[in-house]
């Protein structure tokens, strides 16, 4: 006897509700008109890669970014509609995002 089975005969009126299919948080790619732009800085003495150009909501790119520092283990944040990651992971970064199907410019060195 399951579970469901179980809390039939406790509760014969009940009706469950409908399940619903959680998907795990992803972005939806969205047609760039530009490519993104993935350049390195040095702040502060700390070298830092900045990626520029993304067009979707603010919400979305916060999505992304957590996916890329999560995928590098790494910090971050999201200022001004700009990726800031911690260190020089530009060609990580690029190869991620052309996985998901971004169009990529490396600037800079």
């Amino acid at each position: 006897m399951d579970l469901q089975e179980q809390l039939k005969k406790l509760f014969p009126d009940h009706q469950p509700l409908p399940e619903e299919k959680s998907e795990p948080e992803s972005i939806s790619i969205q047609l760039q008109k530009e490519p993104l732009i993935c350049k390195y800085e040095k702040r502060k003495g700390a070298a830092t890669t900045l990626i520029e150009g993304y067009e979707g909501s603010e919400a979305e790119l916060k999505i992304l970014a957590k996916e890329l520092k999560t995928f590098l283990g790494v910090g971050g944040s999201v200022k001004d509609h700009v990726i800031i990651v911690q260190g020089d992971y530009r060609d990580k970064i690029m190869q991620k995002l052309k996985e998901k199907g971004f169009k990529v410019k490396r600037v800079g060195g």
